[in-house]
């Protein structure tokens, strides 16, 4: 069977876009109302969402200090991405290694002809050949999903919020008194709204790795290897030491497993589904592929 769609998830995604478009519009009118001057911010919250868009690839390389691996360093990781690329259907990304003893893949760029997947020379050692490709099929799916172009858009008004909520203190110096100082009111507006959009973004993430569980699932037909190596990092992932997990937090997101050293907000805004909700869908998809659904 080839790549299916879970046009349930894909509504429950679209779900997710539409409250945060309702959020955001309701965000914009509200300091329109108020008189905020939201031009220059928008245009502030426009650049960073571009250079997120268009640099992500370089941005997140840098930030976890990957390198991209040419094929004579590695042929055999390079032979597997290519095999796994032609079966998703999408051209073969740059591969990448990563220096850290927590054992991790992520994909990033904006499109399938500018990704790049990278792994951790950790899960190299701790993963089967079998394991590891189910690792690498599901990171092929959030490249196929286009997934970095669906949560910049998602988090470009959560920017907007965030900067208000940074500068607004800034921005109303010019009136000490603070009568009829626009810039308070957007300030709390601004909290409500960056804490509901985060909510809806983290969810939105959350549906993303169950999608690209279920495409891992197709591209190798084989749930099974995707589940035990989930369980195999997870475990490893308790004997990591905290400050190893805290140096590479800032790429949770993009992470197959989140690295949580236990003092970060991460575990209260999950950007990951559990691991117990993670293996349900991959056996329900293992019982599809083994009933030819």
């Amino acid at each position: 069977m080839k790549w299916q769609r879970d046009f349930g998830l894909t509504l429950r995604v679209w779900f997710t876009m539409f409250l945060l478009l309702i959020v955001y519009l309701i965000f914009i009118s509200v300091l329109y109302a108020i008189g905020v001057p939201t031009a220059g911010i928008i245009l502030v919250a426009g650049g960073l969402a571009f250079v997120q868009y268009f640099f992500s690839d370089k941005l997140v390389l840098w930030t976890t200090r990957a390198r991209i691996v040419e094929e004579q360093e590695y042929p055999e990781l390079h032979a597997m991405v290519s095999r796994l690329a032609a079966e998703a259907d999408i051209p073969k990304p740059r591969v990448a290694l990563m220096q850290t003893p927590v054992p991790n893949a992520f994909a990033t760029g904006r499109s399938p002809r500018h990704a790049v997947v990278a792994v951790t020379d950790s899960i190299l050692r701790l993963l089967s050949p079998r394991e590891l490709e189910a690792v690498l099929a599901h990171e092929l799916s959030h490249v196929k999903n286009r997934d970095v172009l669906t949560l910049t858009i998602a988090s470009f008004l959560a920017m907007v919020a965030a900067i208000i909520m940074q500068n607004a203190w800034l921005f109303s110096m010019g009136n000490r008194r603070g009568e009829g100082n626009p810039w308070f009111v957007a300030w709390i507006v601004a909290i409500i709204v960056w804490l509901v959009s985060t909510l809806l973004i983290r969810s939105l993430s959350r549906y993303r790795e169950f999608a690209a569980d279920r495409g891992s699932a197709f591209i190798t037909r084989r749930p099974h290897d995707l589940i035990t190596a989930l369980g195999k990092i997870s475990q490893r992932m308790d004997y990591v030491p905290p400050e190893q997990k805290q140096a590479v937090q800032g790429a949770n997101m993009f992470f197959i497993i989140p690295a949580l050293s236990g003092r970060s907000m991460m575990e209260l805004f999950s950007t990951h589904p559990t691991l117990e909700k993670r293996v349900a869908a991959l056996q329900q998809v293992e019982a599809e592929l083994a009933s030819g659904v």
